[in-house]
């Protein structure tokens, strides 16, 4: 403290020199200018420019002085950049991976310095909570778990990289609601970012990026080389007031973004980048979680773009947590092979109240598709969608009662979904193969569909049956081209979407949630 004390005398002290020196190089300046004599200017001149030089380096000497000071025995080097970011919550506390031994080669494996990092700063959990700095460079890192009432944030050239070793990854594990693995009967490698039973987390940046390296995984997963399920790049679980923005994500080794058992999560302004045939690659996957957020984001990958799932046959059942409350807009999706919303296969707990609008897919295999099966029980229902425009699809409504996977072979047979409540409206769509694949289970239809205002242009090799429906009940209104018989409802539920399909009007708890303005100062 002495020490510290003594320099900024002395940079005080330098300073009050400084200023009495540049007064007087202005003094022989303007002297300078009002003599007359050539001999005696170019002397003054001389003089001058002698001064001014001794000027510069004592500038140079005061920065440095004022950017270099000694702290617990450490010489640091002081820098004043700040970035501006929004979130759910600011920190008191700030401090860089570099800090903790980070080294962004690419090349250096990173896993102590972030658990050590993570660590250090849980100390002011409750002291308003701590912010983690991740600068310019590639920080190659195995598993790593987050802490309650902090902040991960990604420089805008910050690459977070997943290491390609499994024993970076340590075995968790299979979810309660699951059972087992979605890959293997086993448990489950950790993801990449992980985190349980943690309060106000946050994990964004200047679009910074998380990079999954999952060329790795998906060649072990086609050769069957895994006994364990595939890492995620984020799961949080049994956490509550999550936000993940303002990120891009890569190559996932599978699902890309997984909040299991959890509430109150914004999910923002992200973009999920992976090949169209990379295997599970979803991008967001809300599970049996409460009021969640998705919004502005901009997804290409091997799966569904959004996936609401809540447990899988008998374990999802008996864990009994249904995803509710749910937002989705402004969503652009690509997915040549999957949805650009999915609702189940895995829906065993139940899933309700989700609300989708500003749907925007490209050469995506169906807008939004439910996916369930005789064993899973539980229902989907009151599912709201409006305003969807959709390039080049295989299907615009697809509904799958027959999704034939099980978590084993001790699922029940008498355990029959409710799908009811199912509104879609305000849609355009052009270059489609089949309107609409409408599948229920055979003594368990698919009741209370409504579609309104849907124009459906046709590919000019679309498939011959434009519509395919059995065992689905529903309404429809300003539909083309003409929907199927089983979707042609009596005229006393026409008359219910004269003004088109139900789509709510009340705000849901988590659209109350307002993001602040944050700063971060490196140093």
């Amino acid at each position: 403290m002495k020490s510290l004390l003594n320099t900024q005398t002395k940079n005080l002290n330098l300073a009050s020199s400084f200023s009495a020196y540049k007064y007087l190089i202005h003094s022989i300046s303007i002297f300078t200018n009002h003599l007359s004599s050539p001999h005696l200017q170019r002397l003054t001149s001389h003089i001058y420019k002698t001064m001014k030089n001794i000027l510069v380096c004592i500038t140079t000497i005061i920065t440095l002085s004022s950017l270099v000071f000694s702290t617990r025995g450490r010489r640091v080097l002081q820098s004043y950049d700040t970035f501006e970011y929004t979130a759910i919550t600011c920190r008191s506390h700030s401090a860089s991976i570099t800090e903790f031994g980070g080294v962004g080669d690419g090349k250096t494996l990173n896993t102590k310095a972030f658990q050590t990092a993570v660590e250090n700063l849980s100390q002011y959990s409750s002291d308003g909570g701590a912010q983690l700095f991740i600068p310019a460079g590639k920080w190659l890192t195995g598993s790593f778990n987050l802490t309650s009432h902090f902040t991960l944030f990604l420089h805008k050239d910050a690459v977070i990289l997943a290491a390609q070793d499994i024993n970076e990854y340590p075995i968790l594990t299979a979810l309660p609601s699951y059972g087992r693995g979605r890959d293997a009967a086993g448990g489950r490698f950790a993801s990449l970012i992980f985190g349980t039973n943690l309060s106000d987390v946050i994990i964004t940046g200047n679009n910074g990026t998380i990079d999954g390296q999952g060329s790795f995984w998906w060649q072990k997963f086609h050769g069957g080389k895994l006994k364990y399920t595939r890492p995620y790049l984020i799961e949080l679980m049994f956490s509550d007031t999550i936000q993940i923005s303002d990120l891009t994500f890569l190559d996932s080794p599978s699902w890309n973004i997984h909040p299991v058992y959890s509430s109150n999560i914004i999910v923002k302004g992200v973009t999920i980048i992976a090949p169209v045939k990379s295997p599970n690659t979803d991008g967001i996957n809300p599970d049996s979680c409460t009021n969640t957020r998705i919004e502005d984001c901009y997804i290409i990958s091997g799966d569904d773009c959004v996936a609401v799932k809540s447990g899988w046959d008998e374990y999802g059942i008996a864990f009994g947590m249904p995803t509710k409350h749910l937002v989705i807009r402004r969503l652009t999706c690509i997915s040549p092979y999957s949805a650009a919303i999915a609702l189940g296969s895995e829906m065993s707990g139940g899933i309700e109240d989700v609300r989708a609008e500003d749907i925007t897919a490209y050469q995506t295999e169906s807008g939004v598709r439910i996916k369930t099966a005789v064993g899973r029980g539980a229902f989907v229902r009151d599912i709201y969608v409006k305003g969807m425009n959709l390039h080049t699809m295989k299907w615009v409504f697809w509904m799958t009662g027959n999704y034939k996977a099980h978590a084993d072979s001790h699922y029940d047979p008498h355990a029959l979904p409710e799908i009811t409540g199912i509104n879609y409206r305000d849609i355009v769509a052009e270059n489609v193969s089949m309107a609409g694949r409408l599948e229920g289970i055979s003594g368990d239809p698919f009741t209370g569909i409504c579609i309104s205002n849907a124009t459906i242009s046709m590919a000019a090799k679309h498939k011959k049956a434009i519509w395919m429906c059995s065992d689905v009940q529903g309404v429809t209104s300003g539909v083309d081209p003409k929907p199927c018989d089983l979707l042609d409802g009596q005229e006393s539920e026409k008359k219910k979407i004269d003004g088109g399909c139900d789509f709510p009007t009340d705000v849901l708890e988590i659209d109350n949630v307002e993001l602040m303005s944050c700063s971060y100062q490196m140093s």
